[in-house]
């Protein structure tokens, strides 16, 4: 269950509503939402998710979702692995494998290995990662 209440919106996230009410009071007639008003709200959607942010901000889930995605942004609930673990063997298998590595921004990379000795899988996941540690 939820601890928070109906209505209830993160400080930063107001800010936001206030800017989008100041922005539907002035305009004139129906013009379209301006894009840094889209941008700050897909950037708000990728820290408190796109329901809670279309609602807060009175946005048609779609088109938020549309906008989140167009600047790469990814949602609350999209997980990035930071670890994986790599089971050894079982006695008298055949060495064979399949590797598949995928960066946040979508490259992919697959690596079949079939009887010869495992690379640095560690050093190699790193390498297409781009991170040192």
């Amino acid at each position: 269950m939820s601890s928070r209440r109906t209505g209830e919106v993160p400080a930063r996230l107001e800010g936001l509503r206030r800017r989008f009410d100041r922005w539907r009071r002035t305009r004139k007639g129906r013009s379209r939402i301006p894009e840094t008003l889209w941008t700050a709200a897909a950037k708000a959607a990728g820290k408190y998710g796109l329901n809670p942010t279309a609602q807060a901000l009175r946005l048609d889930y779609h088109a938020l979702k549309k906008h989140v995605k167009a600047a790469g942004n990814k949602p609350d609930g999209v997980a990035v692995a930071t670890f994986v673990e790599l089971a050894s063997p079982a006695a008298g298998s055949a060495r064979e494998c399949t590797l598949e590595l995928e960066d946040p921004g979508g490259a992919k990379m697959r690596i079949h290995l079939k009887g010869v000795e495992a690379p640095d899988l560690a050093a190699l996941s790193r390498s297409f990662w781009g991170t040192t540690t």
